[in-house]
């Protein structure tokens, strides 16, 4: 499967929720509530180019939503359509986020989970992140994790 990976666009946003919601909704039993990434305004975030999208045949399989904070380049979603999970989308997508990160002299990236999403934890921590905190966001408990690159 060929991926594309590109700045997503307003006409984006629609699809962009989508993927999101679509990657997060077996969550919302496991945390009690919806997911924050499932919250979030997409076109807003759209609009302030901080999104990008990996997308195979024209159809956006991936979404990856990067900002700056004074901690650094942080991952603030990350997220693969169900149906493609496992197929490498999200390894990829952190590497844009790498490539991101490093473009603008950054030596790490940093991304937080939600402290009851243990198989996503473990996928970061293969790819290389390092658990450094645990902190209380928005009302959802999080895990903060750090890659050096």
């Amino acid at each position: 499967m060929h991926i594309d990976i590109r700045h997503a666009v307003p006409g984006d946003a629609a699809e962009v929720t989508a993927c999101v919601c679509h990657a997060f909704i077996d969550y919302i039993p496991i945390i009690g509530k919806q997911p924050q990434p499932m919250l979030d305004d997409y076109l807003r975030l759209i609009n302030q180019s901080m999104v990008y999208v990996a997308a195979s045949d024209a159809k956006i399989v991936g979404v990856l939503v990067v900002g700056k904070t004074e901690e650094g380049f942080c991952i603030e979603t990350l997220a693969t359509h169900p149906a493609l999970q496992g197929c490498g989308i999200g390894k990829k997508l952190i590497g844009w986020a790498e490539i991101l990160a490093k473009q603008q002299q950054f030596k790490s990236i940093y991304l937080s989970t939600n402290s009851l999403m243990h198989k996503s934890q473990e996928i970061y921590k293969y790819l290389g992140f390092v658990e450094y905190d645990k902190c209380v966001v928005n009302g959802y408990d999080r895990i903060m994790m750090r890659k050096k690159i």
